[in-house]
């Protein structure tokens, strides 16, 4: 079967180096628009089993919102922000930066048109890109999240984290989690880029550019396209916050010791811990993400089109 090609009237050449600086942009306003689900999803995947007679802490994504705004207040549910937005300038912007270069590592002239199967493997380049920087920002971010809900309060901030765990185990207390995050971030960042430039490709009307796409449009594309990469990401995701937040020991052989763990104690089904609020979060914060990163393409192109 041949592979069907990203229709464009117009195509405008592709410059990692702006991917670089507008997904850079992109990252901030996913995190201003998604982190406060994010919080709820990181408590609900690490919340401890309660024991014989109680209850669980929160009974889903509802109640934790609830429980998260009366206990601490809106700054609640934007704990832990500082580490991704120290975090996610650079982060999104090597994320869209992998996604341009694997793209035009596959270019024979400047006018080639990817398929469907090659925009995935440029996708998956830039998951094994932002490793380097998400694994250590998660790690952080997961523990001063759940470190409220537990009321033990062990870290002062973000730095004051990362000195303690520097301290405790070096760098590699820092990066704890980083053969997960690659689990995570490599396949879904593949559907992520792929669902989004076919989405374009629908809403683009035949013989316009995806330039011209309408801000719904393009919200609603880079909305979607964040559903599609967590449908994929969320099961290694539960693994990384468990494996990421558990004490020092605790899991001696990694991912497989978590998976056996709560597969054994709560079923298959604790994989999809945070389904709801991963997916509430999903579809404005990516949608956000992308109508930002556009954004400042189009300002990129205007500032230096030859770039």
């Amino acid at each position: 079967m041949t592979e069907r090609k990203v229709k464009m009237s117009k195509q405008q050449p592709i410059s990692p180096m702006k991917n670089f600086f507008a997904g850079g942009f992109g990252g901030v306003c996913l995190v201003f628009a998604g982190h406060p689900l994010d919080t709820i999803k990181v408590r609900l995947q690490t919340q401890p089993k309660p024991k014989p007679g109680e209850r669980l802490l929160y009974a889903g994504t509802i109640d934790c919102f609830k429980k998260t705004l009366a206990k601490e207040g809106v700054k609640g549910l934007y704990r832990g922000m500082a580490a991704p937005i120290i975090g996610v300038t650079p982060m999104f912007a090597v994320c869209f930066f992998g996604f341009g270069l694997g793209k035009k590592l596959q270019q024979r002239t400047p006018d080639d048109i990817l398929t469907y199967p090659q925009l995935f493997a440029a996708g998956m380049l830039s998951g094994v890109f932002t490793t380097a920087i998400m694994a250590p920002g998660e790690r952080i971010k997961c523990l001063l999240q759940i470190q409220a809900s537990s009321g033990e309060v062990k870290y002062a901030g973000p730095m004051d984290c990362v000195k303690q765990l520097y301290r405790q185990s070096g760098i590699r207390g820092i990066y704890k989690g980083t053969a997960l995050t690659l689990m995570r971030d490599v396949p879904a960042s593949g559907m992520y880029f792929t669902s989004y430039e076919w989405l374009k490709n629908v809403l683009t009307p035949a013989g316009k550019s995806h330039n011209e796409l309408s801000i719904p449009s393009v919200l609603f594309a880079g909305g979607m396209a964040g559903i599609f990469n967590w449908a994929v990401a969320i099961p290694a995701d539960v693994l990384k916050s468990r494996f990421q937040t558990a004490p020092e020991g605790k899991y001696p052989n990694g991912f497989r010791d978590v998976l056996r763990e709560l597969v054994r104690e709560e079923g298959v089904g604790s994989l999809y811990k945070g389904f709801n609020a991963v997916m509430l979060r999903a579809f404005p914060a990516n949608a956000a993400c992308f109508l930002g990163f556009e954004c400042a393409m189009k300002f990129l192109n205007w500032l230096a089109p030859d770039l």
